[in-house]
């Protein structure tokens, strides 16, 4: 090897061990430090904590099938919210596994509830893009007001009354529609 050469490995291991560095070791210690000052409970996974024991994370969505509770999304991972998993289940609208999951929501909606005459709103019969929402439409909320108080023994007005306190405003007020954090209104709910 020439002496050109030899300067040039020299200037390729040199400046790899800088990036890696500063980019693989000092680069992620200031986000992080960034984030645990300015945004802790968010860069701690934004976990629902009661006392000393943890319930869930208001970012990840849970399975709820009990009547008596608000059911979210579906879930595309197995075993349903499974953060290690994440992602959609990619059906295309032509795709009949598609339908067959939208009908089998609508058939254990009817049943849980089949005094509901009410359109059921598309987000409780579709999977979000990650499959771990933890939110649902405030429509979808609405819809399931009847049976969570008749399952509870709850008035529907109190009922309601917890769907207002849960729902979120859209960001910056504008951008998008209302919509309720399932983990933490069925969390309030147990509380009742």
């Amino acid at each position: 090897m020439g002496e050109s050469t030899m300067k040039n490995l020299r200037t390729a291991f040199s400046l790899l061990l800088i990036l890696t560095l500063l980019l693989g070791g000092i680069y992620p210690l200031v986000v992080m430090g960034f984030a645990q000052t300015f945004f802790h409970h968010r860069a701690g996974g934004s976990l629902i904590l009661r006392g000393d024991r943890v319930l869930g994370s208001s970012l990840l969505g849970q399975e709820f099938t009990s009547p008596k509770y608000f059911w979210g999304r579906l879930s595309a991972t197995t075993p349903p919210y499974n953060a290690a998993a994440s992602g959609a289940s990619n059906f295309s609208p032509a795709n009949p596994k598609l339908l067959e999951a939208v009908n089998a929501r609508i058939a254990a909606l009817k049943k849980a509830d089949p005094q509901n005459k009410a359109r059921i709103p598309v987000d409780l019969v579709t999977a979000s893009g990650s499959g771990l929402d933890p939110h649902i439409s405030h429509a979808a909320a609405d819809y399931q007001i009847a049976r969570v108080a008749a399952a509870r023994g709850m008035k529907e007005s109190q009922v309601k009354a917890l769907v207002e306190q849960y729902t979120e405003k859209p960001g910056f007020g504008l951008l998008g529609d209302p919509y309720v954090n399932v983990v933490k209104l069925n969390l309030a709910l147990d509380e009742k």
